[in-house]
Parts: structure tokens; sequence; C-alpha cells
């Protein structure tokens, strides 16, 4: 098994307390993990409603599922693919309905104080006409560019989590970095 040290016990010794029925440990995974899963539901589904119920099912389904959880890889890497799965299966079913935006947190102001509210507004619309880009991307093309570019997994563990080779993985990049680009390139053009 993948050791993974979150807090004061291994994530991996919860992890053998709750396949053997310890519905605590399973709630402390749930209470270390709850924050990045919800954020890769909410970089999935773009709505905050729909990923708390992302959320919660994608626990639910680990739950249901730690007895086949082998340890081959990360509890969070197991977690999140999860989570994939169910936002995928969200989106199914809600047909691409239109969904309200992601409210956007202020802008922070820099250290040096140099944001002026002029470069504070371009920020805020090139973010969101990046959360429209993202949007607009296929699943698999999105999900490539949010666990990479958002948060930060490397080729060989998307590879892993999408049952594709690493060049695979890279290529997917490649190609979504670049429909991204041709999307954003005519708004921030000056």
């Amino acid at each position: 098994m993948t050791v993974e040290r979150v807090g004061t016990v291994e994530t991996g010794a919860l992890v053998a307390q709750a396949q053997a029925g310890d519905a605590r440990a399973f709630g402390e995974l749930m209470t270390r993990h709850r924050a990045e899963v919800y954020a890769v539901a909410l970089r999935m589904v773009a709505d905050r409603e729909m990923a708390a119920d992302v959320t919660q099912e994608a626990f639910v389904r680990a739950w249901r599922g730690l007895p086949r959880f082998r340890g081959e890889s990360r509890f969070s890497t197991w977690i999140h693919r999860i989570a994939i799965n169910v936002s995928l299966d969200h989106r199914k079913r809600k047909n691409r309905e239109r969904t309200t935006p992601i409210d956007h947190p202020s802008v922070p102001e820099p250290a040096d104080g140099g944001l002026t509210p002029e470069r504070a507004g371009e920020s805020v619309a090139l973010r969101d006409d990046l959360e429209e880009a993202l949007r607009a991307l296929p699943d698999d093309a999105r999900t490539v560019v949010v666990l990479k570019d958002v948060h930060g997994w490397s080729h060989g563990e998307i590879a892993e989590h999408l049952g594709i080779t690493v060049t695979a993985a890279k290529v997917r990049l490649h190609r979504a970095r670049k429909q991204l680009r041709s999307m954003l390139w005519p708004k921030i053009r000056p």
C-alpha cells in the first residue's frame, strides 16, 4: 500500500481501519480529503451545488468500493478519480443544461500594492473567459487540464487515472491547451 501521511495518523492506517468497517476512520478520511474532492468536482461541473452533490456521492461510492481499494495508488488519487467519474456522470445526467457561473472571489491585491482597478477588472474578466473556455472543452480535455494545471498532477498520475498511456495524457493536454488558446486568443489580443 502506498504510504500517505496527512495529520498524525497515516492515511494508509485509516484506510485499513475503514476497510475493516471502522466508520470513524472513514469519517477522518472524508474530513482530510473533502476540500480537495470538492475542488476537483467544482472544476469539473462548474456549479457549486452540483459539486457538493458530486462530493457527497464520491464519498458514498468510495465507502462502498473501499473493500476493492488495493492501495496501489494513494487514497487521495483514488478518491479524486471517483470524483471525476461522478462529475462526468452528473454532467451527462444534466444533459449539458446551462448552469449559473461560479462566483469568483475578489481579486486579492498583491503585496506591492500595484494592482489598479483597471488591472483587477481585466484579471477578473480573463478569469471569467478562462472558466467559460474550460466549460466549453470536451470532458476528456477538461479533465486533463484541471488535473494538470489546477491540481498539479503528474502526467503519470493522470494517465493512471484515465487508463491511458503517459504519452496519450501529454497529447490530450497539449490539444486541450491548444483549444483553450484558440478560444482565448481573440479575447486577450490588444
